[in-house]
């Protein structure tokens, strides 16, 4: 993909809608082709009706416990995406935590992701801006849907038009979030376009003694929901034994679970205003 180039004309009302999916982390070659085999027959049944960006982490460095697996690191991990995106001809999208990271991983990704701990991170924002990639901007789970115009304007003012943000979750109490749909309007007042994160809205963090749990079968509810108030695209995490997943295990779904949503995501955008 040419860096110049803008995702603008991507959110066409009537058009197909952006869907951001994959595993939360990268735990083997094997199992991200596997994941990105299986993403892809879904995605295909609906015949052009989303576009389909691959996305998993080379390291989750916002672990709960250091204890828990992070991924294969930057090197291995790239050279994974790079393989998904040629054999697959699809876009991808990874996390970057520290400045450094920006200007490697946007020699192979397209979308570059700041997690949500870290959207007001001005130099992480400005080193990513600066890549030319896609800035997708987790809000954070702190922040007001209106507060996420400034992290945006750090992008902007960097030189880089192509910016997102995604809602994944406000903090409610003790180990839980809560989504607010009045917020998904709201946040658009950031002047960007807006994705929904149904997979990490359903997160219950640190909730299990150690690890961050969750309501996986709650995901496609938010989801649907979100489509009928009006989005611009969905991001889902998505395993095929999420049980055993090294990361976030208890909120993604499965490819089956995927397969219904996405039915579902068709019907709300036609209820949307």
């Amino acid at each position: 993909m040419d860096k110049s180039n803008s995702w603008a004309h991507r959110f066409d009302r009537h058009g197909p809608q952006l869907l951001i999916a994959g595993p939360c982390v990268i735990e083997s070659e094997t199992h991200a082709m596997r994941m990105a085999e299986l993403i892809r027959e879904v995605t295909e049944a609906f015949e052009g009706k989303f576009l389909w960006t691959f996305k998993a982490s080379f390291d989750k460095a916002n672990r709960t416990s250091n204890s828990s697996p992070r991924g294969v690191g930057i090197g291995e991990g790239l050279e994974i995406l790079n393989r998904i995106k040629t054999e697959f001809n699809v876009p991808v999208l990874t996390d970057i935590h520290e400045s450094w990271q920006a200007k490697e991983a946007a020699e192979v990704v397209d979308i570059l992701q700041i997690p949500a701990f870290l959207c007001r991170q001005t130099d992480l924002l400005v080193a990513a801006a600066k890549t030319g990639r896609v800035v997708n901007i987790k809000k954070g789970q702190f922040l007001a849907p209106e507060d996420m115009r400034h992290p945006v304007t750090k992008v902007r003012d960097a030189g880089n038009e192509n910016v997102f943000v995604t809602e994944r979750g406000t903090c409610f109490g003790y180990n839980a979030l809560v989504v607010d749909y009045a917020g998904l309007a709201r946040l658009r007042s950031a002047g960007a376009p807006v994705i929904f994160d149904a997979t990490h809205s359903v997160q219950i963090p640190g909730g299990m003694n150690g690890t961050t749990g969750g309501r996986r079968e709650m995901a496609p509810l938010l989801a649907a929901a979100a489509a009928v108030v009006g989005v611009d695209g969905f991001f889902m995490e998505v395993h095929d034994n999420p049980d055993e997943a090294f990361s976030d295990g208890p909120n993604q779904i499965t490819p089956d679970m995927l397969r219904d949503v996405l039915g579902k995501l068709i019907v709300g955008r036609e209820l949307a205003p």
